[in-house]
């Protein structure tokens, strides 16, 4: 399978693109100073302890305070808020805990008012981002991901992904851990980390171990919650740590510094595949490679399929609901139930990889078209789960039930992926009335007179609508944007994004900076 990696820069933050075969899979938005994601880990302090819920409120500085429930306290928290006062305090005066004395587990059913108090000042990891109302979830058995390796702090235990099936690899590599992790430390060997070098893995553990020793530091001088004391990777450079793989073909970036970046990074996690990254000059990579068009038509309420069967995907607060459509499917089957079977599974495909572009999580009901043999429902129970075996996020999936439909459980880690495909008419707002075509024109050359008479710039970018774009093109020798370019006496390029609504456009200097008019 071919991977790419598009890493399109805009003044907004990043966005990133995983295409399998040129074909959409995953898409992901980096904001400009994004606070509050997955791996970020707090000084936080208890605002409320809720007995009823056997779970605390606890202030990192969100806007809403977050959750954390007893579940999620892990077993050696004790140890843990023991470390956290003893780096507070002063006591702790190095980061490694081969001398620290681990205290006992606590109890897997205990309560929650017999650990945390309010107003007590806690380590805490932000396990799923603020969704919706909802401020962070966290959790306090706090985990250091690498590339290859987990580091889990006050454990000694080593795991091993159950991906690596070999008994022999699995043997190497627990012993290899064994010889080179530090004391109190604890290990979980990623898949990646199958048939690597020595020389690798205890690179990736030095890293991890490095980001703890600087963990200690920022708690050090913390002193006062809420604080931030490690912050997660990038989105860009955590999703290249977890993905990475001999299949990616390339990666594309459109900011040279960026690609700096992340040549630097991949220097450092694979060597071999440094080649890979290329900087491409364009202002929109999305738009050049063809991404907005498939993220248009995949993140509608109707999704449509080539053979003509369709999507129709509702979302609600607690669940999402998905409804399965023949359409006007072609393919010569004449027989209703394997009609029925082959929509039934080109529509599985489909989901699977709509469920992680999307990143849909908690309750999913999905409303098959019926199937009278259990044979057929068997198939596409299992067509379900192999699409799906690649998916990251933890999941379920139960067999149909009688009326044929399926319910997924998938882990929820952030909010939803909404964008919206439909189109407000920019003229009117909504309402009905629309100005004129023809005026538009009018719009963009009264401010292009504008921009020409401050005399500042001598090179403009116009960027429009493809529909525009033709519309000024039109003609060529006696066209609109020929006739500008002479009255005005500038450099005028005119540039089309899909993305934009209608009658939107936008004015870019030299520098590539928006002029406002």
């Amino acid at each position: 399978m071919n991977v790419e990696l598009v890493i399109n820069s805009t003044k907004d933050g990043v966005e990133i693109a995983l295409l399998q075969d040129k074909v959409l899979s995953e898409l992901h938005k980096e904001h400009a100073n994004q606070e509050y994601a997955v791996g970020d880990l707090y000084l936080g302090k208890v605002r409320k302890v809720l007995p009823s819920l056997n779970a605390a409120f606890v202030d990192v500085g969100y806007e809403r305070d977050a959750f954390l429930h007893y579940l999620d306290l892990g077993p050696q928290f004790g140890s843990m808020k023991l470390y956290t006062k003893r780096v507070l305090t002063g006591k702790q005066t190095s980061p490694s805990l081969s001398d620290f004395r681990n205290l006992p587990d606590i109890d897997k059913g205990g309560k929650i008012k017999d650990q945390v108090a309010s107003s007590q000042q806690i380590l805490v990891q932000v396990a799923k981002e603020p969704i919706s109302a909802k401020g962070p979830r966290l959790t306090t058995e706090i985990t250091l991901p690498g590339r290859f390796i987990v580091l889990v702090p006050f454990s000694n235990k080593i795991s091993l992904s159950q991906r690596i099936s070999s008994e022999e690899e699995r043997t190497r590599l627990r012993r290899l851990m064994q010889s080179i992790k530090p004391p109190n430390f604890g290990v979980i060997v990623r898949t990646v980390a199958e048939n690597k070098g020595a020389a690798e893995l205890h690179s990736d553990l030095s890293d991890q171990v490095a980001r703890w020793d600087k963990l200690y530091e920022n708690l050090k001088v913390a002193k006062k919650a809420p604080k931030r004391v490690l912050g997660e990777l990038g989105k860009t450079n955590a999703l290249l740590r977890d993905i990475l793989s001999p299949n990616f073909e390339a990666i594309h970036v459109n900011d040279e510094g960026l690609a700096e970046e992340i040549k630097t990074y991949i220097r450092g996690i694979a060597p071999d595949k440094e080649g890979v990254v290329k900087y491409v000059k364009a202002n929109d990579l999305f738009e050049n490679l063809g991404i907005h068009k498939q993220i248009k038509a995949t993140f509608g309420k109707q999704v449509n399929l080539k053979s003509g069967a369709y999507l129709i995907i509702e979302h609600t607060e607690a669940m999402h609901v998905i409804d399965v459509n023949s359409g006007g499917r072609k393919g010569g089957v004449k027989n209703q139930e394997e009609n029925a079977l082959a929509t039934n599974l080109e529509c599985a495909e489909e989901i699977a990889r709509i469920l992680r572009l999307r990143d849909m999580g908690g309750i999913i009901a999905i409303d098959f078209i019926d199937m009278g043999d259990r044979a057929n429902q068997k198939k596409l129970h299992e067509a379900l789960k192999n699409a799906m075996k690649d998916d990251k996020a933890k999941h379920n999936i139960l067999p149909p039930s009688r009326f044929g439909v399926v319910e997924i459980t998938r882990q929820r880690v952030r909010e939803v992926t909404d964008i919206k495909t439909s189109e407000k008419c920019p003229s009117c707002d909504g309402k009905g009335v629309v100005q004129a075509p023809i005026l538009f024109t009018d719009t963009l050359e009264n401010n292009l007179r504008y921009i020409s008479d401050e005399g500042k710039q001598k090179e403009i970018r116009l960027l429009v609508h493809p529909m525009v774009e033709a519309y000024l093109k039109k003609g060529w020798l006696n066209s609109t944007i020929r006739k500008w370019k002479k009255n005005f006496n500038m450099k005028l390029t005119l540039e089309a994004n899909s993305s934009l609504q209608f009658l939107e456009y936008h004015f870019y200097d030299e520098a590539g900076e928006e002029v406002v008019i």
